[in-house]
């Protein structure tokens, strides 16, 4: 369908709770996510959330096969995912290194659960119901906290584990994020 302009940090619509997707069999949301993936797909992304292109919904879309962004990432399936919702497993965290579409060029040491169920439907309005750890975990949540007005930043312990991708990583960005 189309790329769409990614909002970037500061843009007042990225820190507001997104709303409840209503009709899941609406033909908008369809075309909502065809250019969500067209977004993502074009800007190289592991996950886009509705409101990182200006629409308030709760719908999320992620999936890596191979992405020069993440290299050295495990595979996550490619899901859309519509009023998720994400629970814990245990207590366990790690950090790793995230980057956002919407905060372009910068990279931070974000802790995060290291186990999650999700829960949610599809486009088709399939329930999905899933368990996940490590990057598939890591990146649900990066996603869904874009629902909830939350960008990773905030979520950084200690700032100096925050800067631009080229100073933090001279030799280029490699396993880190793994």
């Amino acid at each position: 369908m189309a790329v769409r302009a990614i909002r970037r940090m500061g843009d007042p619509l990225l820190w507001a709770r997104a709303q409840e997707v209503t009709d899941i069999s609406a033909p908008a949301l369809a075309d909502l996510v065809a250019d969500m993936k067209d977004t993502m797909a074009a800007l190289q992304g592991a996950g886009l959330a509705a409101p990182q292109i200006g629409v308030p919904l709760r719908v999320v879309l992620f999936g890596v096969a191979a992405n020069p962004r993440y290299p050295g990432a495990s595979a996550v399936p490619e899901t859309i995912l519509v009023n998720p919702i994400i629970e814990p497993l245990d207590d366990e965290q790690e950090e790793a290194w995230e980057g956002c579409l919407s905060v372009p060029g910068m990279r931070g040491l974000v802790p995060r659960y290291r186990r999650v169920r999700y829960r949610g439907f599809g486009l088709d309005g399939t329930a999905i119901d899933r368990e996940v750890e490590g990057f598939h975990a890591r990146v649900v949540q990066h996603e869904c906290d874009h629902l909830d007005g939350i960008l990773y930043p905030a979520r950084i312990r200690d700032l100096k584990c925050f800067g631009y991708e080229s100073v933090l990583f001279p030799e280029g960005f490699a396993e880190q994020d793994a």
